[in-house]
Formats: C-alpha cells, structure tokens, sequence
C-alpha cells in the first residue's frame, strides 16, 4: 500500500476512467441489494466498502432487522459463495473447518471441507459459540485460510465473515475476546427502518422473496479486480499522519483502556481507499477517514471506569476524538 507523500510507482493508482467505472460499479451494486434491505443505503455502502477492502463485518443489532437479508443480498448481487452457521454452545470447531474422515471403501482419510470454504460466511449469533469454537475463526479472518489436522488449505477469494450478535440479551452467551473484535474491520448496525419504509415493507406483496429482487450485478473476478484497483488509491503523508495521530492519542488517553492496534490502521485506511474510489477519486481525503472512524474504531476501544463513570461510550469517545485531533488541510 501507497503511504509516501510523493506520487505511487510501484502498485500505479487507477486511472479518472478507471476511478469511474469502480463508482458506477459500486453504485449499481448498492442500487441492488438496496431492492432487498429498504432505506439503509448508508448501511449497505459501509458493509460493500469493507468487502472491497477485504475486511470482516460484525452486525450488532437487535433481532429481526435483516442482518441475515443484508449478507445473503451482498453475495447474491456479486455471485458469491454464501454459507451460514448458527453458533450454538455444543458447537465444534470441526463443525466451522470441516475434519478427515476415514473411508473405509477406499481405504483413505479424505477431508470434508466445513461451510467456511466460501466467499461470504455469515456466523449469526458468534458470540453464543464456546470461546474454543469462536477461535476457529482466528486464522480464517486474519490469513485466508485454515488448518485442520496439520494442514493448511486456502480459502476461496474473496472471502469475508460476517457475524451477527444481540447486544441486549448476554444470557448464554461468550462475549467476544479483543483478539477477534480486532479482526473485524467494521461494526455495524442495521437499525430499525424509517416510518415510511417499513409501511412499504408491511404492504410489499412479495416481501417473502424479497432476495428474488436482487439482481446479480458483477462476478468473484471482478470484485477481487476492483479490491485491488482501490489498493492503487493515493493516501497523502498528512493522511496517513492523520490516522497515526488518531490511534496514538487513544493510546495515550488516561479513558482508554485499549487503543487502536495497527492492524486498525491498515484496515481504516483500505477502507477509505475504497470510499474513495467509490466516490469517483483516486485520492484519499481526511473526510474519508473521518466518515469510517466510528464504524471502524468504536468496536476496539476498551474505555477506563473513569469514562464509563462519566457514560461515556465508546461511540461518544469516537465522536469527540475527531474533534480534538487537528485535520492535515
């Protein structure tokens, strides 16, 4: 990825054409899963802009909202893979990765890939899952690919987990350790729809196959092509010294338990290369990154008892982090 200030040689941002053609792609794949998941345009563009940026999504939100509409609609628009597990406490590893299996006709072990093997995993209600389960994710999320009984095997590109949890009810179930909430690039919620959509939605005769409306707009090559189109998108020094600036100051804030890890800052800037591009520039802006900062940060802050005594969220924190670290002009 291009930092330096000075124009990027090695991976050659994408041309104005180039940079147009990723916008209207992106637009018309947002138009798409828009005709399934009514009035939350701002929550699919984020949920796309971190696929692009080949990132891991955790829904947080109530039941009943369309967390699992929303995945099934992003994999359907580009032709994806799409798996589904229910976390439960008695679930295995095994169940996640897949095992070897002796075949006693053949007379060999042979290894029954588990539903990880696709592009989009949805893993509806993670946090419900024993911590030994939750862990066998870890080397999907982070590296691509898993390792079951000694060996490793590659996961299919793209590949992107989204995992659902209920952040009312915690009876049952595991809270999530640090490790992992770091390898989500984005926490979203999908919120309840607005007066007059959900009015659409209770009169819309064929609601029941709403995903039928769904239209696919690209292929698995075409997305990986454009996640590597916005790699080539230009991240100025000060920008790149705006995102510094950000994390360090939740590392040295006295609230703050646990600040921005680096890996955050990796992910931050991919996914405002993808914004970026997805607004028809092949440069990243500060408002770009200001924009992902709550999405992308709220859920890796650990706040002190200090600030919670104060009802501080981590939310709130983020909010009025933005406006105590200067923006490069």
């Amino acid at each position: 990825m291009t930092t330096t200030g000075s124009a990027p040689t090695a991976n050659p941002g994408p041309t104005d054409t180039g940079t147009q053609r990723f916008a209207q792609l992106f637009g018309a794949l947002v138009d798409s899963v828009e005709r399934a998941i009514h009035g939350k345009r701002d929550v699919i563009s984020a949920a796309l802009t971190c696929l692009l940026a080949e990132g891991h999504l955790l829904l947080e939100d109530v039941p009943g909202v369309g967390k699992t509409s929303l995945a099934k609609a992003l994999a359907r628009s580009m032709q994806l893979g799409f798996a589904r597990i229910q976390f439960t406490p008695d679930l295995l590893p095994s169940d996640v990765v897949g095992s070897t299996v002796w075949h006693a006709g053949s007379g060999e072990v042979q290894f029954h890939p588990g539903p990880v093997f696709t592009n989009v995993l949805l893993g509806d209600e993670l946090n419900r899952a024993s911590p030994k389960t939750q862990s066998a994710l870890l080397e999907a999320m982070e590296e691509s690919q898993v390792t079951a009984d000694g060996v490793t095997r590659p996961l299919p590109e793209p590949f992107m987990v989204v995992a659902t949890q209920n952040p009312v009810e915690h009876h049952g179930t595991f809270p999530l350790p640090e490790s992992q909430l770091d390898r989500f690039l984005m926490r979203l919620s999908v919120g309840y729809p607005g007066d007059d959509h959900e009015v659409s939605l209770l009169t819309e005769p064929d609601h029941a196959h709403a995903l039928d409306r769904v239209a696919p707009v690209t292929d698995p090559s075409t997305v990986s092509a454009m996640a590597r189109a916005a790699e080539g998108v230009h991240v100025a020094d000060p920008v790149a010294r705006y995102v510094v600036d950000l994390a360090n100051t939740t590392r040295r804030d006295p609230d703050v338990l646990l600040g921005v890890s680096p890996r955050a800052g990796l992910g931050w800037l991919r996914a405002a290369r993808v914004r970026a591009a997805a607004s028809g520039r092949d440069f990243v802006t500060p408002d770009d990154v200001k924009v992902l900062a709550e999405p992308v940060l709220a859920h890796r802050l650990a706040l002190s008892g200090r600030a919670a005594s104060r009802s501080v969220d981590t939310a709130g924190y983020v909010s009025d982090l933005l406006t105590r670290v200067a923006v490069p002009t």
